[in-house]
């Protein structure tokens, strides 16, 4: 589409400028601060895509492309047919969400029950919520990391990395879009990996910015026992100065963990290479995820738009099934290693 004002965002230094309302964040709520991250990210991805299709826009839209869109069936559950489709792509995109983590032992910290000591994810991470107790932030987070370490990458996650493996010496390329900050795809052995909301394992400083790998357990000793999730346990109140802390030379500022907090917008060096995946691949995937949450949910809508098979892997139906050609009910470390094997056509070494 030709929209100008698209370029303009995408060109404007002021284009990350947030609204004034956004000055006054002392007095929104935290469901609503998270719904303004997600508005932000939603925006500043949808400005990017338009941005890039400007050209495109100024052409007539493909009378096929349309009637696909408008005519698609409901998705089919046929393997046979997906294995089809599967043996000739070259470049596929596989977006994995919590639900590829679950059947790993993976807590959510969602729905009803999904609480740390007494409150929900979205009330401890948020930049307000580390500015007021980093202490507490810090245990929650330490808590998440020691039972990362415990857990093990399942049936799905060995067979995307096993599939990525096997056909690069192909040709064919295989690349992870996940939503998850738990490494279990890297763990796996998943090379070509986008973590778009960051990892438990990765700390950025506070003062420097700098940006590094971090597995200790524990990450700093102050933290050693703490972070049970009993809602009787007292919070640890642990001085900033014990907190982890950077280790540049000189620097020494408080870390906080390399996550995407409620009320923050993506990475826009990660939604390039997203956008730049999402442009060339010919099958695309979507495992284990919601696709209610936002800017990711509209990534495999937009890749179906122009065309290319899209198969959801999940354990019910989404908003977004019906948009696309496949759908596979069940656990995904079921139903994914049987679509993602060798298929008898593929050329072995």
């Amino acid at each position: 589409m030709n929209n100008p004002c698209a370029c303009f965002l995408w060109r404007n230094p002021c284009r990350n400028m947030l609204p004034q309302w956004a000055a006054c964040d002392s007095l929104i709520s935290p469901q609503v601060k998270y719904f303004r991250g997600m508005l932000m990210s939603l925006f500043q991805f949808t400005a990017r895509r338009l941005a890039s299709q400007a050209y495109c826009g100024l052409k007539a839209a493909s009378s096929k492309k349309h009637k696909f869109c408008v005519e698609m069936a409901r998705p089919s559950s046929n393997m046979a047919d997906f294995r089809e489709v599967f043996a000739k792509a070259k470049h596929i995109v596989i977006i994995t969400g919590a639900g590829v983590s679950a059947e790993s032992g993976v807590p959510t910290f969602r729905g009803a029950g999904g609480f740390w000591r007494k409150w929900q994810a979205q009330e401890l991470a948020t930049p307000e919520a580390f500015a007021r107790n980093p202490s507490r932030v810090w245990e929650f987070y330490h808590y998440r990391r020691e039972v990362m370490l415990s857990k093990h990458p399942n049936p799905a996650h060995i067979a995307i990395a096993e599939c990525e493996k096997r056909l690069s010496k192909q040709g064919r390329s295989v690349v992870v879009i996940t939503q998850n900050i738990d490494e279990l795809h890297r763990k796996a052995g998943t090379k070509h990996l986008l973590e778009i909301h960051g990892s438990l394992f990765k700390t950025r400083c506070t003062k420097c910015g700098n940006i590094s790998a971090n597995y200790k357990s524990p990450i700093c000793p102050a933290l050693a026992g703490k972070g049970a999730p009993d809602p009787d346990t007292e919070d640890a109140a642990i001085p900033v100065e014990e907190l982890p802390q950077c280790e540049e030379d000189g620097c020494n500022g408080l870390l906080r963990p390399h996550v995407v907090w409620f009320g923050e917008t993506l990475d826009p060096d990660i939604l390039t290479a997203v956008e730049k995946e999402l442009d060339i691949c010919d099958l695309c995937l979507v495992v284990g995820t919601s696709s209610v949450v936002y800017p990711a949910a509209m990534f495999a809508p937009q890749v179906s738009a122009r065309g290319v098979p899209v198969a959801e892997f999940n354990m019910e139906a989404t908003p977004a099934t019906d948009r696309f050609r496949f759908h596979f009910s069940g656990p995904c470390g079921t139903t994914l290693p049987p679509a993602l094997a060798r298929h008898e056509t593929e050329i072995t070494s």
